[in-house]
């Protein structure tokens, strides 16, 4: 037998194709709770809009947060962030972070953030306000109470405000890399602040019902999270790729040495 037959050089030349990265099953399990949740919530709604079960709910915590025109409760820094992201915020999140993974070469990142946070807040959420077709909180002013505060679209349920920011968070924590504890730890505590956040500032300006922005917050995580299920193979190959302007000019040395 010559020795490029030699049976040490078969595994080199039939070498088995690495396997390709597995999903995570509990990312599916948690998007289709949570979305479920979410359709079962909006036929509650539909079948009574003025007045869903959760209304004594909304009412009450209408009572307590609900903001006044002539107050500066709602002015501040604080409520104006939360604010912004439902404004121009909701472009940087759709388009400006996959932009940005683009330029850094991670093309299959930003298709991903940009499904999981255009989908949920251009497409899901208009299907949603527009089959569901909630009122929002309308002035009674006998009893102290005013509509929104700023201009708002069609439909109460659920806040696009709110979708916006769980899709944010579910989709920056998809992209860091699970071995990065730290850092993924320090962005979910940011991301629950966000959540609370969005929920206090609608409900401040008289935008929404509380029930809005919590489901509102289960539609944006529940639909980021099926995306992140589906593309995880492909974030992955992502995770650790050196940013390539970075590196360009040490690929230029290393080939003139050669």
């Amino acid at each position: 037998m010559s020795p490029l037959e030699s049976p040490l050089a078969a595994p080199a030349a039939h070498a088995a194709p690495a396997s390709s990265p597995r999903r995570t099953a509990a990312l599916l399990w948690w998007a289709l709770g949570l979305l479920a949740a979410l359709l079962m919530m909006a036929v509650a709604v539909r079948l009574s809009p003025s007045a869903p079960f959760t209304q004594g709910v909304d009412d009450w915590w209408r009572g307590i947060n609900g903001a006044t025109p002539d107050s500066g409760t709602y002015t501040w820094v604080l409520p104006m962030f939360f604010q912004f992201i439902g404004e121009l915020g909701q472009l940087v999140i759709a388009f400006g972070i996959p932009i940005a993974l683009l330029i850094v070469g991670r093309w299959r990142s930003a298709l991903f953030f940009f499904v999981a946070t255009f989908g949920a807040i251009a497409v899901v959420t208009q299907i949603l306000k527009r089959l569901v077709d909630r009122p929002r909180p309308a002035a009674d002013e006998a009893l102290g109470l005013y509509g929104p505060l700023f201009s708002v679209d069609h439909g109460s349920f659920p806040s696009g405000h709110a979708v916006a920011v769980g899709s944010l968070v579910i989709g920056v924590a998809a992209l860091i890399p699970a071995v990065r504890r730290t850092a993924r730890a320090a962005w979910w505590i940011i991301g629950g602040l966000l959540m609370v956040g969005i929920v206090w500032q609608r409900t401040l300006i008289n935008a929404h019902w509380l029930s809005d922005t919590i489901f509102g917050l289960v539609c944006g995580t529940g639909f980021a999270l099926l995306m992140w299920w589906a593309f995880e193979p492909l974030i992955r190959k992502d995770d650790g790729r050196p940013v390539w302007f970075l590196h360009r000019g040490k690929t230029k040395a290393a080939l003139t040495a050669a």
